[in-house]
């Protein structure tokens, strides 16, 4: 997999503050525990690009990374933080679905720990996807941790429930690089694709 040209170009706070270029955006959503920053950088081949913390919901920002100069890869709020004020839960998710319902958004990575059975916060968010019309894949994350036998029976199991309506589910592993030219391909597919409809030119090759 070709290491792709990846700079954080900024942080929103509101709709307010997203990019206005018109390049497809790929969103990252899941728990605050699921793994999206890890696996964001290990995507990208670069250590540090998407700030790993020790305690989960520390994202509290929508995060930009351009990523070729063709398309942006966006790292969303994770949801299900308990010990996140509700207030501050409250506006993390009207940033969240201010954010995906924009035109730009070419693609939504859904990230579940396969290991862990989904929440009622993941039967919302896949509800609000469909609901919405959003292209998305679901990436089981942490697929070292599981084995061979084992993982594919969880990742059958997302492609009959959560990921059902997914236009597919792939095993991640940030540690071992499981699944991560796959995951690629699909975000380059579907910048390509949303490009093609919007006019926005989007390159590179996995």
């Amino acid at each position: 997999m070709r290491k792709p040209t990846v700079t954080f170009v900024g942080s929103a706070s509101s709709p307010a503050q997203v990019p206005t270029d018109g390049l497809p955006e790929v969103a990252f959503l899941g728990r605050s525990n699921v793994g999206k920053s890890r696996l964001l950088n290990a995507l990208c081949g670069t250590r540090g690009l998407a700030r790993v913390s020790a305690t989960p919901g520390r994202t509290q920002l929508v995060n930009f990374f351009r990523m070729d100069d063709a398309l942006y890869l966006v790292d969303l709020p994770g949801y299900g933080y308990a010990r996140a004020a509700e207030s501050v839960r409250q506006g993390f998710e009207r940033l969240v679905t201010a954010y995906l319902g924009r035109e730009v958004v070419a693609l939504g990575v859904f990230l579940v720990d396969p290991r862990r059975p989904p929440t009622e916060a993941d039967e919302m968010l896949r509800g609000y996807l469909d609901r919405l019309g959003l292209r998305y894949v679901v990436a089981a994350t942490k697929a070292d941790k599981l084995g061979h036998g084992e993982l594919q029976r969880r990742r059958q199991e997302l492609e009959q429930g959560l990921g059902r309506r997914a236009v597919g589910v792939i095993a991640t592993s940030a540690a071992d690089g499981t699944g991560l030219p796959e995951l690629m391909r699909a975000v380059r597919s579907a910048a390509q694709a949303h490009g093609a409809v919007s006019g926005a030119a989007v390159g590179g090759e996995a």
